[in-house]
């Protein structure tokens, strides 16, 4: 996991824009902010790394990130890294977020990776599913009985005001509700689709978390060849304003 992007929530429009980039080569971390920093007035630089069009390199993760990392002495941490599916005591800080999606109630940002071909040259991410904490109770008490391994099927949301390409998730029949793919995926999703086809994109159940909170409830795993010539996050938004490099 070398290149995880960030994602701010405008306090005003309540979208969502990809604002920052940070890469990780063999000895530093760097960051730098992307396109969709621009697409807000409302957006602020984070802490000291004021500068829109600089590089930021450090030989330590930089605080932004750092302090979304829980520390092994909270009481939690044990079952927290069991709910992110990873080895409490060999794992890399950057799975670790990109696992987390760096959630913290005290603001609107959100981490994810950038995908990169694993195995024979395929497509896969973990994620959580988004929203169930909206979905009917009826939905809630499904997502609680799932197994590891159960299949989940994508269906689009085209009537959602927030986002038109919104892909939910559920369940084979009897039909349920399992809450939604997260929201940076679903233009990746929707182009895998259209180049494998839907029969070749494929949702599983990682593990269900009855009692974890319920944004960490159900993981999930999506899988797809990788089509040629396809490159993921290539949108205007989320590249880079100062080009990032290894030197």
């Amino acid at each position: 996991m070398n290149t995880i992007f960030v994602a701010w929530q405008d306090p005003e429009t309540r979208d969502w824009k990809t604002v920052g980039r940070l890469n990780r080569d063999h000895e530093f971390f760097r960051f730098a902010y992307t396109e969709g920093a621009k697409d807000s007035k409302n957006f602020k630089p984070f802490g000291r790394m004021n500068e829109l069009d600089a590089v930021y390199k450090s030989d330590k993760l930089f605080p932004l990130f750092a302090n979304r990392i829980l520390p092994k002495s909270r009481p939690e941490y044990l079952d927290y890294m069991r709910w992110l599916g990873l080895n409490a005591e060999n794992h890399d800080v950057m799975e670790e977020l990109s696992r987390s999606a760096g959630l913290r109630a005290t603001d609107s940002l959100e981490m994810f990776p950038y995908p990169e071909p694993v195995g024979e040259n395929n497509y896969e991410i973990h994620f959580f599913s988004r929203g169930l904490s909206h979905m009917y109770k009826d939905n809630q008490d499904r997502a609680r009985t799932l197994c590891q391994g159960e299949s989940l099927y994508l269906m689009g949301d085209l009537q959602n005001p927030h986002d038109k390409m919104a892909l939910l998730m559920r369940t084979n029949d009897p039909v349920s509700l399992i809450g939604y793919l997260p929201r940076y995926y679903s233009a990746e999703v929707c182009q895998l689709i259209k180049s494998n086809g839907v029969e070749n994109v494929k949702v599983e159940v990682e593990q269900v978390n009855v009692n974890a909170p319920i944004q960490y409830r159900v993981m999930c795993k999506l899988t797809s060849k990788w089509p040629v010539n396809f490159s993921p996050f290539s949108d205007k938004q989320f590249q880079p304003l100062a080009e990032i490099t290894s030197q």
